[in-house]
């Protein structure tokens, strides 16, 4: 299975902030579409950075009550780790388990055109076992 299966099933609607947004409103976003990260972008397709829960747990660390009042560009991670529709999902599962990140922003010749979590690549990957044993099960019954 790849990452094309996946945005095909989930839709490829991407949650985007400018660089230009307070912590604020990016806290207020997340919140209101229940995600756990932010695609920064200026114009919607490209991806210049991406900004985290962890992103805003660390900041806070650094700005304390202020953190609020900066500005995302401050924050978010850059560069960016993407991904392209046709990488497997064992592939990205291994590269999330290696750099410790939970969100690939996918890439179509340069443009954003969707985002995966390492939900979205578990589920499929449940999903993709789940066929194999009911496949493996019907044909053992019709063997017999």
């Amino acid at each position: 299975m790849n990452v094309h299966t996946i945005l095909r099933n989930k839709g490829k609607s991407v949650v985007t902030i400018h660089p230009d947004a307070t912590v604020e409103r990016a806290v207020t976003v997340l919140r209101l579409r229940g995600v756990g990260a932010l695609v920064v972008s200026d114009d919607g397709e490209n991806v210049v950075g991406i900004v985290s829960e962890r992103d805003i747990v660390e900041a806070l660390g650094r700005y304390g009550g202020d953190l609020l009042a900066v500005s995302i560009s401050e924050v978010m991670t850059c560069p960016v780790v993407t991904c392209d529709p046709d990488d497997s999902v064992a592939d990205l599962m291994a590269e999330m388990t290696n750099r410790r990140i939970r969100h690939f922003p996918v890439l179509d010749n340069g443009r954003l055109c969707g985002i995966v979590s390492i939900g979205d690549l578990v589920k499929s990957r449940l999903d993709e076992i789940e066929y194999e044993a009911h496949s493996l099960r019907s044909f053992i019954a019709g063997a017999t």
